[in-house]
């Protein structure tokens, strides 16, 4: 059984291995591992909230994650839930762990104030896009990021 758990500060070894989970699944482990944030970091960051992280584990093992934000709004008094990272390791998907991951987001989000959670995904990514499409409704964008150095 899958079982789905919000992390706290107290949740460090989860998170990390939430994070080697996104680096094996992303095929980016030097993202996820090169420099690893220290355990003041990731607890202060867990410790906030505008940030959600929740962990699907089976057997001990953390077999799903999601990390995500709640973007505080300043056209109008509410926020924004979004979906930074979204992964289910190979063995264990197509048993409803991503979309359980997602209600528990939205559920999440609804409790701090947001009235809606957006996420995007890579074309070419059709497992996710059809798993949004089922969810939500698509809006075609672009993307652009912009050096900051």
């Amino acid at each position: 059984m899958t079982t789905l758990h919000l992390l706290t500060p107290a949740d460090l070894p989860t998170m990390r291995a939430m994070m080697a989970l996104f680096g094996r699944v992303f095929d980016e482990p030097e993202t996820f591992g090169a420099a690893p944030p220290s355990d003041a970091w990731l607890a202060q960051l867990l410790a906030r909230d505008t940030f959600v992280a929740l962990a699907a584990v089976r057997d001990g093992a953390v077999v799903g994650g999601l990390a995500g934000y709640i973007l505080p709004k300043y056209e109008q008094a509410r926020s924004e839930g979004y979906i930074y990272d979204l992964a289910v390791d190979a063995e264990h998907r197509r048993q409803g762990i991503a979309t359980s991951l997602i209600a528990a987001m939205t559920r999440e989000a609804r409790a701090r104030g947001a009235w809606v959670v957006f996420v995007q995904a890579d074309h070419g990514d059709d497992p996710a896009i059809a798993l949004y499409t089922g969810l939500g409704t698509r809006e075609d964008v672009l993307h652009f990021d912009i050096p900051v150095g």
